[in-house]
C-alpha cells in the first residue's frame, strides 16, 4: 500500500481492506476460544465498529492488535454479564406451583394410605423394603447390615411387595 494510505484507517477503501483482511481470523479466533454461544460474528463486527470510531487513533500496523484485544474484551464483558444474569435469576426464581389442589389432596391422601400400608408389613419386611427402595442399597449390602443371607431379604423384599400391591391400588416401584 501507498504511504498515505497506510496512516489513514478512516479512509473507506483503507478500512475495506482492513475488515476483509482481518474479520474471519477474528471471527474464528472468538468462535475457537469461546465457542458459538456468545455470538462471536457480533462481536467481531462490533470490534470493527470500534476502530472505525476510533479510526484517527489508531495506526495501520495496530489495527489487528487492538481488533482482537477490542473483540476479546467484548467477549469477556459479555460473559461477566451472563454470570450476573444467571446470579440474578437463581436469585429472583419464583417457584411456580403447576399441581392442582386435587392432585395435592390425593397426593396427601396417597401418601397417608402408603404409611399405613408400610405399618402393616413386619419389622423385617418393612426395614428390608425401605433400605433397599429408599436408601438405594443393594440386596447384598442389606443382608449384611442385617446378618442374614442375600435370599432372606429378597424374600422379604418381595413379601412386602406383595403385601403394598394388595394394600395400595396402582401401586409400582422401580
Amino acid at each position: 500500500m501507498k504511504k498515505d494510505l497506510q496512516e489513514n484507517i478512516c479512509d473507506e477503501t483503507v478500512f475495506k481492506h482492513v475488515y476483509n483482511k482481518y474479520v474471519k481470523d477474528l471471527t474464528n479466533f472468538l468462535y475457537y476460544k469461546y465457542g458459538n454461544q456468545y455470538n462471536p460474528h457480533d462481536k467481531a463486527q462490533d470490534a470493527f465498529i470500534q476502530l472505525w470510531n476510533n479510526c484517527k487513533k489508531v495506526s495501520l500496523d495496530k489495527t489487528k492488535s487492538f481488533l482482537f484485544k477490542v473483540a476479546n474484551n467484548l467477549m469477556l464483558n459479555e460473559i461477566k454479564h451472563q454470570k450476573v444474569v444467571l446470579k440474578y435469576q437463581k436469585a429472583h426464581r419464583v417457584k411456580e406451583d403447576y399441581e392442582t389442589p386435587e392432585f395435592i389432596l390425593e397426593q396427601d391422601e396417597y401418601f397417608e394410605c402408603y404409611k399405613k400400608a408400610l405399618e402393616k408389613l413386619s419389622e423385617e419386611q418393612r426395614v428390608a423394603f425401605l433400605l433397599n427402595k429408599v436408601e438405594g442399597k443393594k440386596h447384598i449390602e442389606i443382608a449384611e447390615m442385617l446378618g442374614v443371607t442375600k435370599k432372606v431379604v429378597e424374600y422379604r423384599i418381595y413379601s412386602a411387595f406383595k403385601i403394598l400391591k394388595s394394600e395400595l391400588k396402582n401401586f409400582s416401584i422401580k
